[in-house]
């Protein structure tokens, strides 16, 4: 093609239809047709193309639109705790996590799931786990989740023996290989973040949470750096931690993200959309910081967990009918 100097090109986003002979396409009656209009020339030679963006609009968004979730059942939530690792990959255990495991299953048995929880899995193993429930018949579920413990970097997540690429993990679930959840929310949670930097505390003292002093509870941090990672519509990514930084686990409570997230689900898990949930989370984990540490160099550091959303409604957990 020649200079773009005079020509405009605007995108047919609705359909991502332009005519090869540079005709306009107009949207009637819901199907992309021709304008046989020839195009116009202009004084300098190019051709001077008006293109719209194809959207209907006779559509209406409504902001309030939710999600449906009366279906016979929640949907399953599974849970993936890693511990231990294979001694090769230098790994250290994970002291805590068997609380947060307990703590996500309560909490999300609370809110209808039928949880099913793996501990120490090889990846062969975890994998195995995933695909089998990526070919169930999610058709009477409301949504999905899946939750992993364990340590990570980049893009991807430690099993006992070797690591998982998330993107392996959550294709498995896009909707031309599980169609039943498709336009269903498909939540994945991830506790196993950790990158080279800390976050300094902004904020003199964390009076909002307290801790039994009596207990030795060191605070610990989960290996290497996830990347947020985008998924898919009506995927929503829960990252511990933003890119980068640090991820705190306390070797009594569990994880500093877990707790929070499980004591808010437990408080406004059936009334809060679900969005505005993991604000508020954010926002109480940003409220703590390290006071015991065997690394003298995290002690009075922070940390703010983030999420990538593609939901496309809102998401809320309403107590399902007796």
């Amino acid at each position: 093609m020649t200079a773009f100097s005079a020509q405009k090109f605007v995108d047919y986003h609705f359909y991502g239809l332009l005519s090869p002979q540079g005709k306009s396409i107009s949207q009637i009656s819901g199907h992309a047709q021709l304008d046989s209009r020839p195009t116009v020339t202009t004084t300098d030679g190019n051709q001077n193309i008006t293109e719209v963006d194809a959207l209907d609009v006779r559509q209406t968004l409504d902001p309030a639109v939710q999600y449906k979730m009366s279906h016979q059942r929640r949907g399953t939530a599974l849970i993936f705790n890693h511990e231990h690792f294979f001694w090769h990959l230098k790994l250290t255990d994970r002291r805590g996590t068997l609380a947060d495991r307990n703590n996500l299953k309560r909490s999300l048995t609370d809110l209808g799931f039928e949880v099913r929880h793996f501990d120490d899995l090889k990846a062969e193993d975890v994998l195995q786990k995933i695909s089998e429930a990526s070919k169930d018949d999610h058709s009477n579920a409301d949504c999905f989740v899946c939750v992993f413990l364990s340590h990570g970097e980049n893009d991807h997540v430690y099993a006992y023996d070797t690591y998982i690429k998330i993107e392996t993990i959550t294709d498995m679930f896009r909707g031309d290989k599980c169609q039943s959840l498709v336009g269903k929310p498909k939540i994945f949670i991830i506790q196993a973040c950790r990158g080279d930097k800390h976050d300094d505390p902004v904020i003199v003292q964390d009076s909002l949470d307290g801790s039994d002093k009596s207990i030795v509870n060191e605070t610990e941090v989960d290996a290497a750096g996830i990347y947020t990672l985008p998924a898919g519509a009506d995927f929503i990514m829960c990252y511990s931690v933003a890119q980068g930084y640090f991820s705190h686990r306390e070797t009594v409570n569990g994880s500093w993200y877990i707790q929070d997230l499980c004591e808010l689900l437990r408080k406004h898990g059936s009334s809060l959309e679900f969005t505005e949930l993991l604000t508020l989370v954010n926002r109480k984990v940003s409220y703590r910081k390290v006071d015991m540490c065997r690394d003298i160099n995290a002690i009075g550091k922070k940390q703010i967990p983030c999420f990538a959303s593609m939901l496309t409604k809102k998401l809320y957990f309403h107590p399902k009918s007796k």
